[in-house]
């Protein structure tokens, strides 16, 4: 068995007890990763010198005056988007393919104060533009589960890293469902947090508005634990929201007695296979049980999501990558005669196809004559999006429905067709533009494969989400269920 089978409160006992050392945590990390990474890909970067010194410093620590936290001497896996001190960043790009940060991201610095220990740097889809990890300039992080299958994207890489044992928890982004999409074909925790719960400092650009960071972990109790770590304004994020951080733990007691469920019929719709309907729908007998109702309600503006979330993340993806023209850092061509050649060749040689797609539609969007048409329309639909949520929470608590319309589907499948891509985040992508917080839960097995419950709230009412989350847990044992690689 694992160390990393046991719960977080579980491991904390066991070092302070003395027990085991986080000496023993990191290379129960650095063994797995070599036994299994090879197959899984997950990380780009490991850093392993530094992180088994800072675990002897941390075993010299434990047990002296000082209080230790819940996170003490846990190792960590971080998106290759979120900077890092000294640790190569890439953004899977080959435009940032040697790119050493001279400063940590917010949350990198809170998890170092939390002391926990950075194993290294994980996989993911280029810029975090993809759906499946294929993306990425560097490698194709394969499901833990079928090796034959991706893993989602675009925090793939941190789902799969967590899934396949090899790190306690890690961190992700989530511009469009790239938390919560891997989570759900990789069976872990995921949760995209509120729109300026935690700080965006440190994570690099894709689309500025919809953007979050958020932790992906084996269970709702150590989700919220993390999540704990991480929350809270911060001075050099202006759109980080200066509201109270409450103790996410406090409500998880398990009762859902007169909670109020919305199911949007939109979500259960077409395009959702029925494997994956059945199974929202046994969730929602669980619930019940356990004292909680549910209605059919409606989102109307949902099938207007998927084109609005393009125009909008592609146009801010537009002006965010302009900054990327080789002058200042990262991949610069060898084979330029001017300044103008440079930029262009530097450009095209540095970005991959998706990223290329992206920007092109982007500027079109944004270009004289386009504008009104297309990004100022889509900034309308999007405050129409956010309306119906808010709408829906007048009356009930939370709203449940489906995280994808289908289990994790075959590397290769959809490659050639990136409309089909795109629709894979169909039902994850009304939350980014309304800013409200969704988590993805394990909710059962189809022909093997994990299936996702996703349970949406209200701006900052991550600890309702958190309630319900637990309490189907602790009713279910899908979160029990592991590969086996």
């Amino acid at each position: 068995m694992s160390l990393f089978d046991q719960k977080l409160s579980e491991l904390h006992s066991l070092l302070h007890k003395k027990e085991i050392s986080v000496s023993d945590l990191v290379d129960e990390s650095y063994k797995r990763i070599g036994e299994v990474d090879g197959k899984v890909q997950a990380f780009l970067t490991l850093d392993e010198e530094n992180a088994r010194k800072q675990a002897k410093v941390l075993d010299e620590a434990l047990g002296k005056e000082k209080e230790h936290g819940l996170l003490f001497g846990l190792p960590v896996g971080v998106k290759d988007n979120i900077v890092t001190k000294g640790i190569r960043t890439t953004c899977g790009s080959k435009i940032l393919g040697d790119f050493n940060p001279i400063y940590d991201a917010t949350v990198v610095e809170k998890l170092k104060k939390a002391e926990t220990i950075t194993i290294g740097k994980i996989n993911m889809d280029e810029f975090a533009m993809g759906s499946s990890n294929e993306n990425s300039a560097f490698a194709a992080t394969r499901n833990p589960w079928d090796l034959d299958r991706v893993p989602g994207g675009s925090s793939g890489g941190s789902a799969a890293a967590v899934a396949a044992g090899e790190v306690f928890f890690s961190l992700g982004s989530d511009t469009g469902g790239s938390i919560r999409q891997p989570a759900a074909f990789c069976g872990v925790v995921g949760l995209k947090p509120t729109y300026g719960r935690v700080s965006r400092y440190g994570l690099v650009a894709f689309a500025s508005s919809l953007d979050q960071i958020g932790p992906i972990t084996r269970t709702v109790e150590d989700n919220a634990y993390l999540l704990q770590a991480i929350s809270g304004v911060d001075q050099m994020d202006s759109t980080s929201a200066n509201t109270e951080v409450p103790d996410f733990l406090s409500g998880m007691t398990g009762d859902v007695k007169g909670l109020k469920i919305g199911v949007p019929k939109e979500y259960l719709g077409e395009g959702v296979s029925e494997e994956v309907r059945q199974s929202v729908l046994d969730a929602l007998k669980v619930l019940e049980g356990l004292g909680a109702t549910w209605e059919e309600v409606s989102l109307p503006h949902s099938k207007y999501a998927l084109a609005t979330y393009y125009l909008l993340s592609s146009s801010e993806a537009s002006a965010n990558l302009a900054r990327f023209d080789g002058v200042r850092y990262g991949y610069r061509t060898d084979n330029a005669k001017n300044l103008l050649e440079m930029y262009k060749q530097t450009r095209a040689e540095g970005f991959g196809p998706e990223v290329k797609r992206r920007i092109m539609l982007g500027t079109y969007a944004l270009s004289a004559g386009h504008y009104d048409a297309y990004y100022i329309k889509a900034q309308k639909v999007r405050t129409l999006i956010k309306q119906d949520f808010e709408k829906v929470f007048e009356k009930y608590d939370v709203i449940i429905g489906p995280t994808t319309p289908t289990p994790a589907f075959k590397v290769g499948e959809k490659t050639k067709d990136p409309l089909t891509m795109y629709a894979n985040d169909i039902l994850t992508i009304p939350v980014n533009l309304a800013g409200v917080p969704g988590i993805s839960v394990p909710a059962g097995f189809v022909d093997g494969l994990p299936v996702g419950l996703q349970i949406i709230a209200k701006h900052f009412d991550e600890s309702t989400i958190y309630r319900v989350a637990h309490a189907f847990e602790q009713a279910t044992d899908h979160h029990t269920k592991k590969p086996q690689l």
